[in-house]
């Protein structure tokens, strides 16, 4: 195993549409009735294009697409309040979730969310969890500039307070990976509904419950036990 493959995470970065819960069927249902609406269609292969996308940047694309009078904030709102009254239903957890943030945040692993859907979206999801899971949250509407942008990334490493390069991040998109590995982020990839690529600072898994996932997670422990130092890594 390479001395970047033992690395000690010091936190776990996580995305949350996809990765921590299945919200792209709502995305997508949310896109379909905005053309509805002005007697246009939209498909399952446009909706992947957006996968994972700052939302702004997804907006410009569904005007475009959909040759529609509407400002780019138009869209966003109409989509984040179309979402937002989805989610106040259901939150929909991916296999194994809390089960890993609950068992992260109670060792005392620091972890920070990184989305780029917008604030207000995130109080049906937080209000599952117990207070102070995330000591850091980064979404889209604070962002200097969206995935696949470092940015999203490097803010929530520096309000943890910990380089990005000690950070795992937990994606489920290219989009996404893109981004955290930019800023310098080891990556595990959960593929849902678009495929990741593989790479040398990425690990895929096919569930967060599944044995490759469980050791890179369990890489954290390393590092608050001590058994590993950063002397391995050439920093």
């Amino acid at each position: 195993m390479t001395s970047e493959g033992m690395r000690p995470w010091a936190a776990v970065l996580w995305d949350l549409d996809g990765t921590l819960i299945d919200t792209e069927d709502y995305w997508h249902a949310a896109e379909v009735r905005l053309a509805d609406s002005f007697g246009r269609s939209w498909s399952a292969a446009l909706a992947r294009q957006l996968v994972g996308s700052d939302l702004m940047d997804s907006a410009h694309f569904i005007r475009r697409e959909l040759e529609i009078d509407l400002s780019a904030d138009e869209v966003v709102r109409i989509m984040v309040d179309d979402v937002l009254a989805q989610l106040s239903q259901e939150v929909r957890w991916r296999p194994g979730a809390v089960d890993r943030l609950l068992g992260l945040s109670e060792s005392g692993v620091p972890l920070a969310l990184v989305t780029m859907s917008y604030r207000r979206l995130l109080d049906p999801f937080l209000a599952e969890l117990p207070e102070g899971t995330f000591q850091v949250i980064v979404s889209g509407d604070v962002a200097r500039r969206g995935k696949p942008h470092p940015d999203p990334y490097l803010q929530a490493a520096a309000g943890l307070g910990v380089d990005p390069r000690d950070c795992l991040a937990v994606e489920d998109s290219e989009t996404g990976a893109r981004s955290a590995e930019a800023a310098g982020c080891t990556v595990l990839a959960i593929p849902h509904h678009v495929s990741v690529a593989g790479g040398p600072r990425r690990t895929i898994a096919a569930l967060l419950t599944d044995p490759v996932a469980t050791e890179m997670f369990e890489r954290v422990n390393l590092r608050r036990l001590g058994a590993v130092g950063r002397s391995t890594t050439g920093q």
